[in-house]
Formats: structure tokens, sequence, C-alpha cells
């Protein structure tokens, strides 16, 4: 029962897209490797999909040599984030109106082959006007307590 309940996890994290895409903006290697690509530290940045004219940039550790030029390797846990107004920001009611305190995934993306994602969950904080982006790195067996956050304040666009 605990292995079928682990291989439909499996093939679901294997087959499940991503939910956003994130634009490679540069990288810098970390540990030389004489075979396959170098370890290095890459930034990304995305767009959230649900607020306009906020962009989140992600730095990620990313694992190089012949498993991580396979896609193979599991990269580590390491990760930050800071997310920026770049326009006027207009949040939908369904954003104003999120009662649950879960936040809602607005990006993710797989950093082994099965079980382990990096992930970009989006908060609301009505008392202070602001948005909320807390990315962390999780296995579906254990989870992973490294993780960081970006606060972006509604503020009137000039």
């Amino acid at each position: 029962m605990v292995t079928m309940k682990k291989t439909l996890i499996a093939a679901a994290l294997l087959f499940s897209p991503a939910i956003l895409h994130a634009e490679e903006i540069g990288s810098v290697d970390t540990v030389f490797k004489l075979f396959g690509p170098d370890n290095k530290i890459v930034i990304e940045a995305f767009d959230d999909p649900d607020v306009k004219n906020v962009t989140c940039y992600l730095s990620r550790a990313k694992t190089g040599g012949i498993k991580g030029g396979l896609g193979l390797a599991e990269d580590t846990s390491d990760a930050a984030i800071s997310c920026q107004q770049v326009g006027p920001i207009e949040l939908t009611n369904q954003i104003k109106k999120q009662t649950n305190n879960k936040g809602q995934v607005v990006f993710q993306k797989r950093t082994s082959l099965v079980f382990k994602k990096l992930q970009v969950v989006r908060f609301y904080d009505e008392k202070r006007n602001s948005l909320i982006y807390l990315t962390y790195s999780d296995k579906v067996i254990d989870g992973s307590p490294k993780n960081a956050i970006s606060a972006v304040p509604i503020m009137p666009w000039r």
C-alpha cells in the first residue's frame, strides 16, 4: 500500500507541469566539475501569474557534474527570493478575499528526478496591504525547513 502511494505520487510529480516558467537571468559557477556542467547558482525571474506588475527573482543552487547534466542530480534546498512592484498593482477580488492562511502556489520547479521541488507561495496581508512571497524546497517524504520570504507593499504607482 505504501509503495503504491509513493509510485502514484512520483508519477504525479513527474508528469505535472510547472505552474510557471521562469526566465534565466544569469548564473555563477561555484564548483568546477571535470565532467559535465559546473555546480552553479542560477538567477531566474518570473512574473506573478495573478498579480500584474509583480516580478520575483529567485537565486537557487543547481547541481552539475554528469548527473546534473543528465537531469538526474538532486539540487540542494538553498534558495533566495526578492519580489518587486514594477508597475501599478491591481488585486483581484479572489486575492483580496483569500481567507485561508495556506497561501497560493504561484511557481514550482522540480529540483530532483522525483520527489523534491522548489515552490513559491503567495500570501496577502490585508492589514498591511502587502503581498508576501515564500520560497521553500520540499520533499514529499520529509519536507525541508530552508525558506526565504519577500514582501511587496502595494503602493500607488506614479
